[in-house]
């Protein structure tokens, strides 16, 4: 662990000054308290990364003591110590969650071995959890040829080592939390969790305890305590994706979070101190959603901190043909595919409404579906997607197609905007329309980068 500091808890001065003296010989840094109210306190504040605790103690004996910390941290290990006569309480309390006991009075050797051994179990805790991140990122690089795109990278990784907050703008499929991932994997908290919320995507009457977490009986259904996000990235990063979609009831909540770094769990007494780097991304115009009242202007400025913005793939030509070879190897690593002139002249002049999103998704596709090594001209989209597609759709509503052909997502993508248009931006209204339900509705606008028109969000 790179902290070697430890709490230890015990409502005998004489013995908190012993240990802490032997284990401050070795070279641990010690804070001590008397009780387990005071320990949980500076725990939730300092998160000691190991604890030795009395079971017997005034206020909040240790077994309780093991509990709270089991549950605000998981494991934290937590060493017991007692009196011979109290064994089977020892017992009981590492099956409640301690990692080991020491009975009194404690050799100062047995101690400093058990205490070793309980970091070492922590730091190959954190390790693992770092490796699974990281294998679970395998083939999510950044790919890049542009120099647009090397200033955004490299802004990223000047801004890394800071801690303040970021704003990522793009439209849908541009790479935004592939950057917020580079940003925090090259900070120091990249031993800490990497938390990704996308906030348009949770249901209205849900995200306050998805964000904040509840206490047991805080509402019907709540059966035990929950931790939200913000819990769950302590010590690491939260990403707030598509945070423009935050309900307008929650965004002082967040203001208070970045703030006064605390959150307020529902049904909780008092609030919960939170160690988090918020990066915060969105495809909409949060200034003009300002001016329209539809976004705290608190909030917009401390979100809008440092700003990255990543440009469409359609003003990134430089980079189409790199994203499609590394697509392709990555679909199909046992072939080898050869992009000819008609089939590179086809990805650089499409558009890319879908951006790298789109991209990937032919490349899937392609090796899927294409027989030899050279990717097939079939397989690729219209180079130039026609504006006036709808003029397929006849007057009585039947489809037409033209002798031409037409692009059936530039007919879709129209559909939905003009459901919006119709609704005045009610999703759930748009959805009626077009007969599809609403999370159908929600996962094409994002696959289409498609902003709701008109003052009504709701829905």
């Amino acid at each position: 662990m790179a902290t070697r500091r430890l709490l230890i808890v015990d409502d005998d001065a004489s013995f908190r000054e012993v240990i802490s003296f032997s284990l401050t010989e070795a070279g641990y840094t010690v804070d001590a308290v008397a009780d387990g109210a005071s320990a949980l306190d500076l725990f939730r504040r300092r998160r000691h990364p190991e604890i030795i605790t009395d079971l017997k103690m005034p206020v909040m004996d240790g077994m309780a003591l093991v509990e709270r910390v089991n549950t605000i941290a998981p494991g934290t290990p937590v060493i017991v110590i007692t009196a011979f006569s109290e064994i089977e309480t020892a017992v009981a309390a590492m099956k409640a969650g301690a990692f080991d006991f020491i009975p009194k009075p404690c050799d100062r050797d047995h101690l400093k071995i058990v205490v070793d051994r309980a970091f070492e179990h922590a730091r190959l805790t954190v390790e693992n959890a770092v490796l699974k991140r990281a294998s679970a990122s395998e083939g999510k690089e950044i790919i890049y040829r542009s120099a647009a795109m090397e200033t955004v990278v490299g802004v990223a990784d000047r801004i890394a080592e800071s801690d303040s907050t970021v704003l990522i703008t793009g439209e849908s499929g541009t790479g935004k939390e592939l950057i917020a991932r580079r940003i925090h994997r090259r900070s120091s908290r990249a031993d800490g969790p990497f938390i990704a919320v996308n906030c348009a995507a949770i249901p209205a009457d849900l995200i306050e305890s998805e964000l904040f977490g509840h206490r047991k009986g805080a509402f019907t259904g709540a059966i035990r305590d929950a931790k939200g996000k913000f819990e769950l990235a302590y010590g690491g990063t939260i990403f707030l994706d598509e945070v423009a979609d935050l309900p307008p009831a929650l965004q002082p909540r967040l203001l208070r979070v970045l703030q006064e770094k605390a959150i307020d769990v529902i049904g909780g007494e008092e609030p919960v101190p939170v160690d988090v780097r918020v990066i915060a991304a969105t495809n909409r115009d949060l200034a003009k959603l300002v001016d329209e009242g539809r976004f705290r202007i608190d909030l917009f400025y401390r979100l809008n901190v440092i700003v990255l913005h990543l440009p469409p793939l359609r003003e990134r030509i430089d980079d189409i043909l790199p994203l499609a070879e590394h697509f392709l190897r990555l679909y199909a690593p046992h072939r080898s595919f050869t992009i000819d002139t008609a089939a590179r002249q086809r990805l650089c002049n499409y558009r890319w409404p879908g951006n790298i999103r789109e991209l990937e998704n032919i490349c899937q596709r392609i090796a899927l579906l294409a027989d030899g090594g050279v990717v097939p001209i079939n397989l690729l989209p219209d180079e130039t997607p026609t504006a006036d597609s709808l003029t397929a759709v006849s007057a009585a509503g039947h489809i037409q197609l033209p002798p031409g052909g037409i692009s059936l997502t530039e007919v879709e993508r129209e559909l939905i905007e003009q459901a919006l248009e119709k609704s005045g931006g009610n999703k759930a209204q748009a959805a009626r329309l077009l007969r599809i339900p609403r999370h159908v509705l929600l996962y094409r606008l994002e696959q289409y980068g498609i902003t709701g028109k008109g003052q009504n969000e709701k829905g």
